[in-house]
């Protein structure tokens, strides 16, 4: 079996994907849902609802505000308790719908039935239909940014689309809910895909899986082995490869250029696996955004798993229903160990984003004394964007925002291959974000007069 991978940088972690034979099961309801009103990049959420009105599973709570923005629906029946702040995995406060659980009813017109439905079935369906309802249904990026799918899927005139990429790589250490979406959801995924390849006006699609997930691959490969338009690329395991210009170039061997520059400039629109899956339920099903696999893990956890979360479930009750935090001092990560957050409470509730929730013991997190640089180059080496992380870190600390801005500090994905690497063990990433928001906010200024 070939394998591909993309060309700049890259580390190995270990994976630690003690989860992967775990089948998905449905998370309990929780007494009080939090739905924070900017789940998604753009402008945040208006809520529709107010304290003491009544809502079911799947009513909107919150349109969009905007045209980066995506509506948010109840995963809950229940009361608005109240619209208030609330602190979310970033650790600032922000506004959020609090909802107190009342049964389980679901609005009319969500098709709850496993009967898979089918592209032939639905001539009916229009390009801009199937736009239309990913946007309403407030699907938005479900591996990484939370960007409004339905953006992405009207590119600017100057670019063109070519083909669809599904993003089912999971590179990331522990994160599995992918792996268990396509395993117990593989035509599903098939029937999301050509739906996008039909929105974007494509004739290819392409699924790039790592090869830690053999099983994936070929039960993909099987359900698609007739299927001229899809491709199921195999990929060799290497992080950060569900990075979007990374897999890009693994996948069909052309590189995105440096911001602006998006993956559809070089012809591919890129969505995560996780999102097809939505976008299949709610173009098909009629089903609104409101639940999506989460992976809740970590070496010390007495039962890891998987689980199909209602979004504005507390971290707390996903940690309970996995046997609780181990003894001791732990760091709870919205996320992965690379790139996730850590949060300052368990009260942080999952929202469109979360696909893990990884509890390291503080002998996994804590950090060993920082060491001076020896200039081995081992950052410049793994960056996977080709930058320079050791001096982008120095420009950042003694606050070189110009400097720093001419070194294209834009173009770091924030994958932490530099400090993962560093033999130092310097915090290199720490200070090249506190660098990049900085230069971030100035060329927004700039722009905006």
């Amino acid at each position: 079996m070939k394998l591909f991978t993309f060309r700049i940088g890259g580390v190995h972690p270990q994976e630690h994907k003690l989860t992967a034979d775990i089948p998905t099961k449905e998370a309990a309801l929780p007494k009080a849902a939090v739905f924070p009103l900017g789940q998604h990049i753009g402008a945040p959420a208006r809520p529709v609802v107010k304290r003491g009105d009544k809502v079911k599973v799947g009513t909107l709570i919150a349109e969009a505000n905007g045209f980066v923005s995506a509506p948010i629906y109840s995963s809950v029946s229940g009361t608005v308790a109240k619209i208030d702040t609330s602190i979310d995995a970033t650790g600032y406060r922000q506004p959020v719908i609090i909802i107190n659980v009342e049964g389980d009813e679901w609005e009319e017109g969500i098709d709850r039935s496993s009967e898979l439905e089918n592209m032939e079935a639905h001539p009916e369906l229009t390009a801009e239909e199937i736009i239309e309802r990913i946007k309403i249904a407030g699907i938005t990026g479900m591996g990484g940014a939370s960007f409004p799918t339905f953006i992405k899927l009207c590119p600017p005139p100057t670019a063109k689309a070519e083909c669809i990429i599904v993003n089912a790589v999971e590179c990331e250490p522990y994160i599995t809910a992918d792996y268990r979406l396509m395993m117990e959801h593989a035509a599903e995924i098939l029937v999301g895909l050509k739906l996008l390849m039909k929105a974007a006006k494509v004739e290819k699609g392409y699924i790039g899986i790592e090869e830690n997930k053999p099983k994936a691959i070929e039960l993909l490969t099987e359900l698609t082995v007739e299927d001229s338009q899809i491709t199921i690329v195999p990929l060799a395991m290497k992080y950060p490869q569900g990075g979007e210009k990374q897999l890009v170039d693994a996948v069909i061997g052309r590189q995105v250029p440096a911001p602006p520059a998006i993956p559809v400039n070089v012809g591919a629109i890129v969505q995560n696996v996780g999102t097809v899956f939505a976008v299949y339920q709610a173009v098909m099903k009629h089903k609104p955004l409101f639940e999506r696999y989460t992976t809740v893990t970590g070496e010390h956890i007495k039962q890891p798993g998987n689980f199909l979360v209602r979004m504005g479930t507390p971290f707390k009750d996903l940690i309970a229903a996995c046997g609780g935090l181990p003894d001791g001092d732990n760091k709870v990560l919205a996320g992965g160990p690379m790139m996730g957050k850590s949060v300052i409470s368990l009260e942080v509730p999952v929202t469109k984003g979360t696909n893990s929730i990884t509890v390291l013991t503080d002998a996994d997190a804590h950090r060993k004394p920082i060491e001076p640089c020896i200039r081995c180059g081992k950052c410049v080496e793994v960056c996977p964007m080709g930058l320079e992380p050791y001096l982008l870190a120095t420009l950042s600390a003694f606050k070189h925002y110009e400097r720093l801005e001419q070194e294209d500090v834009v173009s770091c994905i924030s994958c932490g291959s530099c400090q993962f690497t560093c033999p130092s063990h310097r915090p290199i990433l720490d200070n090249i974000l506190q660098g990049k928001g900085v230069v971030m906010s100035r060329i927004k200024a700039r722009n905006q007069k």
